[in-house]
């Protein structure tokens, strides 16, 4: 299971460091410490992605931005059928989701929690493991 650093959900978010941690402080997603540092499991800031995007941000503008047409974000949904699967990503405020085959998807790891990058070709869209 992949863990993150407060600085690295804040980015995964597209708000500041500072925002992040308010967010941690308020226990709006559940963290723990691994020496000095706050860290956040996959699966939780994967979660709390998704409720975010929902609740449409926190009155800030996003950091995120799309450059050549590739969404950095955070795993939030894996279906497996037997050669298909369905990989959802959330980016930023977007939901983005992939269809492609199940080799493709345990040769990447992708799992809930994990951060992946969609990039988007007309109407065919490629998960990058990050």
């Amino acid at each position: 299971m992949e863990s993150y650093t407060i600085g690295q959900a804040a980015r995964l978010l597209g708000v500041s460091v500072d925002t992040a941690r308010r967010w941690a402080d308020a226990e709006r997603f559940p963290t723990r410490r691994e020496g000095t540092r706050r860290m956040v499991d996959g699966p939780d800031l994967a979660a709390f992605c998704v409720e975010a995007a929902q609740e449409g941000g926190e009155g800030e503008e996003a950091a995120y931005t799309s450059a050549r047409n590739a969404f950095p974000g955070i795993v939030t949904g894996v279906k497996l059928g037997t050669v298909d699967a369905q990989v959802e990503i959330q980016a930023g405020p977007h939901r983005i989701v992939s269809l492609l085959t199940r080799e493709a998807v345990e040769e990447l790891g992708l799992e809930v929690g994990a951060r992946a990058t969609a990039r988007v070709k007309s109407t065919s869209v490629f998960i990058d493991r990050v």
